[in-house]
């Protein structure tokens, strides 16, 4: 006769472990992302956010993808990854469309027109233009009014003063400056030794 009972050697048999979480796609899109909004911030080297925030993009696009097919977990993190990407992609456009402006006013050329009226004789004119060139100033004494002058400016700073200054004899000037065809100051005065200033254009 043969009995049964229960052997120590026996196992009981264990149910198959779920796969683990695929998270590595969303945390790296996250961390791509941090590293790439930070860098836009800082002028210069803020050209490298773009690979950054791109690949943050891809990665954080493929971790949310894992997690629709559930084989991932960090919904949390894949989120937050895209979102920091994509702020990051902003702030990247948004400083390249500045430095792209910024030397597009550095590199364009401006006529400037002095212009000086009125009934004042012996009149003092200085001017002054800032260019790329740096500053520079000059001192006419026209014997009769109106005088003019057209300056090319390029640079930084385009700019400059247009002062005007009556004689002994007095009598009344007026200064007028103009950018590209655009008024962007006028000034005038009158007596003996009376100042005009035409600046901070």
């Amino acid at each position: 006769m043969s009995t049964t009972g229960y052997s120590p050697h026996q196992h009981t048999p264990q149910p198959p472990q779920p796969p683990q979480p695929k998270n590595g796609l969303g945390t790296t899109g996250f961390v791509l992302g941090l590293l790439g909004l930070i860098f836009s911030f800082i002028p210069i080297i803020g050209v490298i956010a773009w690979p950054l925030v791109i690949l943050g993009i891809v990665f954080a696009a493929l971790g949310i993808a894992r997690l629709r097919s559930r084989k991932a977990t960090n919904k949390g993190i894949a989120i937050a990854g895209l979102v920091l990407s994509v702020v990051g992609l902003v702030i990247a456009i948004v400083w390249a469309a500045a430095v792209t402006k910024a030397v597009d006013d550095v590199n364009r050329a401006v006529t400037v027109h002095y212009e000086v009226t009125g009934t004042a004789k012996g009149a003092s004119v200085t001017y002054t233009t800032l260019g790329e060139g740096g500053a520079s100033t000059s001192q006419e004494q026209p014997k009769t009014l109106p005088w003019s002058k057209d300056i090319t400016a390029k640079g930084f700073g385009k700019g400059g003063t247009l002062t005007v200054t009556t004689g002994m004899n007095g009598g009344d000037v007026t200064c007028k400056v103009v950018v590209d065809g655009k008024e962007a100051k006028t000034a005038t005065a009158s007596g003996n030794f009376a100042t005009a200033s035409c600046d901070g254009f």
